[in-house]
């Protein structure tokens, strides 16, 4: 299994941005979707964000419009730039590697793949 490690947590004012990196290694993180997730206190981890071999992103619906999902296959890294953030917003940012990205309906499965260590992002009002 490829390692996977987070970075670029921190505290920051509701209304930043943040930008998390997500390195991966191995030499197939070119021909795998990712993905970032998220769990906030008394809550389900929940997908916010994914990227697809090709491309295609998928967002959930709390951060469209927010938040971008991005891939430097040269650097094997993934990265979640956040803006406009809320503090609802505040969670531990997981990032998945390997997943299952269903092309046809834009979602994302981390049935399969690689976990992060995650790293957390708190947002002050």
């Amino acid at each position: 299994q490829v390692r996977v490690v987070e970075s670029g947590g921190g505290l920051v004012q509701a209304g930043g941005s943040l930008r998390l990196s997500c390195a991966a290694s191995g030499s197939s993180f070119s021909r795998s979707a990712t993905g970032w997730y998220r769990q906030a206190p008394g809550k389900q981890r929940e997908l916010v964000a994914a990227v697809s071999i090709g491309g295609n992103t998928n967002y959930a619906d709390s951060v469209k419009g927010r938040f971008t999902i991005s891939r430097d296959n040269a650097q094997n890294t993934i990265f979640l730039q956040m803006s406009s953030l809320k503090p609802e917003d505040t969670a531990v940012y997981y990032c998945h590697v390997g997943g299952i990205y269903n092309a046809i309906t834009n979602r994302y499965s981390s049935v399969t793949g690689s976990w992060g260590q995650g790293t957390q992002v708190t947002v002050s009002s």
